[in-house]
């Protein structure tokens, strides 16, 4: 598992959105391998992690004498940015950092581009008079994304802006291996918030821009409680999850690989042998529980009406036989692998992870889809509602936990490719690590604390 979803190159030096076009198949997978990363492909990364004896995880967690973040013996961390502070453009941080990529804009720098994710009632952190969308006092909307664009060595900063305003609690997202950012709207709110435009889409934010942009929104992908996105470099189809009990994972096939504006064709995930639900909860019978590990074939349902003005994207594919995941959050396109968290899923509710093997022509050959059961956890104590999630270059997925609770606070967790999972850090604030994703170099691990926002570097010992 290479970490394709959360790194890309759009620069002279790598894959550009001109180059993706004219590239296909394996030869486009080995343009990115070769110019985002240094890293090892990810099979043979996943065979020898795999190969060596168990990997327990990184050791104790250490106390932080700053209350901030537990990390491991030998590991540590900086705050790039925080709420507050100052930006390029006049503008001030704004809270609620959210999913995050990381992009190599060539020239030894990198762009990490942040979700905020903002409701009409929320500070916009400046006086922008440019954005999607407005509020009934025609004030524009404080979601969108802030970009930091850092010095790849020293990880300065050289330039921190507002990169789009106007959208509602931007969750998630997932970068492109043309070297954007796909930012996705959690929110169908309209008519109930008094808004002037419809809202529940994805945009594409450019990680070079410099400026805040005002992208169109993407309206074929769909209208629906949008979390994440991972782009399979093979073939340009998106992977979409959506945070709803009873969430339909969904695939968008564009007219033209990298031109997500020129339309598509919008599908929900469904399984051949008859298995509708992936949730595996109790309350639902064993028949249709799911087994850890078991390969199930899939097929695609065209959605038509995606625009979806009732917001029944997800009731109707369930009607056509779709499968019926638990809040479908983090996503990430890996060497040929696609992994996707349920954030409640499972028989104990404490989160599931699903592994979709996507064919490299589309699917649409004599070879089906593959979807798995990765991993579920049976208690909080050793995984407990998993968000975002990537991958490090050892083949572990890298999972944020996202449990409010009195008493719990949030772990960054790793899973191991044999699916054992185990505390890598502890926030110890109370709210959520989000956005978690790996330098271009693998040697820098990006997270935000949820709010008050803060964008964190973790260094350290990783296991290789």
């Amino acid at each position: 598992m290479n970490d394709m979803s959360n790194c890309a190159t759009p620069s002279a030096a790598g894959p550009n959105r001109r180059t993706f076009l004219g590239a296909t198949g394996t030869a486009f997978a080995a343009l990115i391998a070769s110019g985002c990363t240094t890293r090892s492909a990810g099979r043979n990364v996943l065979a020898t992690a795999a190969s060596k004896a168990p990997f327990g995880g990184y050791g104790d967690l250490v106390p932080d004498p700053a209350g901030m973040l537990d990390l491991p013996q030998g590991f540590s961390y900086r705050v790039l940015s925080r709420l507050g502070d100052a930006m390029d453009d006049g503008g001030t941080v704004p809270d609620r950092a959210d999913g995050m990529g990381c992009i190599d804009l060539g020239g030894g720098r990198i762009a990490l581009v942040r979700n905020h994710e903002l409701g009409p009632q929320h500070d916009l952190g400046g006086d922008y008079s440019e954005g999607f969308g407005r509020d009934a006092q025609g004030r524009v909307l404080p979601g969108g994304t802030t970009t930091m664009v850092l010095n790849a060595s020293t990880l300065e900063i050289e330039q921190q802006y507002r990169s789009m305003a106007g959208t509602i609690r931007n969750c998630a997202g997932g970068v492109t291996p043309w070297g954007s950012w796909l930012t996705c709207e959690e929110s169908i709110w309209t008519r109930e918030r008094e808004l002037a435009d419809a809202h529940g889409w994805v945009f594409e934010i450019p990680a070079d821009a410099g400026k805040q942009v005002n992208p169109a929104p993407l309206k074929a992908m769909g209208r629906f409680n949008h979390e994440a996105a991972a782009v399979d470099p093979r073939t340009g189809i998106v992977y979409l999850t959506e945070d709803m009990e009873d969430s339909m994972l969904y695939r968008f096939i564009p007219v033209v690989p990298g031109q997500l504006a020129e339309g598509g064709r919008l599908q929900v995930l469904a399984l051949t042998d008859g298995i509708t639900d992936a949730r595996n909860w109790p309350e639902n019978g064993a028949a249709t529980r799911m087994a850890v590990g078991q390969n199930h074939p899939v097929r695609w349902i065209d959605m038509d009406d995606v625009e979806a003005p009732e917001n029944d994207l997800r009731l109707r594919g369930a009607a056509a036989g779709g499968l019926k995941i638990a809040r479908g959050e983090g996503i990430h396109m890996g060497d040929g692998e696609l992994y996707f968290c349920s954030t409640n899923g499972g028989a104990a509710k404490f989160g599931q992870i699903f592994r979709l093997i996507p064919h490299a022509g589309g699917g649409v050959n004599d070879t089906p889809d593959a979807l798995s059961l990765f991993f579920e956890s049976t208690s909080g104590d050793q995984f407990n509602y998993g968000d975002n999630l990537t991958v490090q270059d050892n083949g572990h997925l890298i999972v944020c936990e996202d449990q409010y609770t009195d008493t719990v606070t949030n772990h960054l967790r790793g899973v191991t490719p044999e699916g054992n999972a185990y505390p890598l850090a502890l926030l110890r604030l109370q709210t959520e690590p989000a956005g978690a994703c790996f330098s271009p170099d693998g040697r820098t691990l990006f997270v935000n604390a949820y709010s008050p926002a803060a964008t964190i570097a973790i260094t350290g010992p990783w296991y290789a």
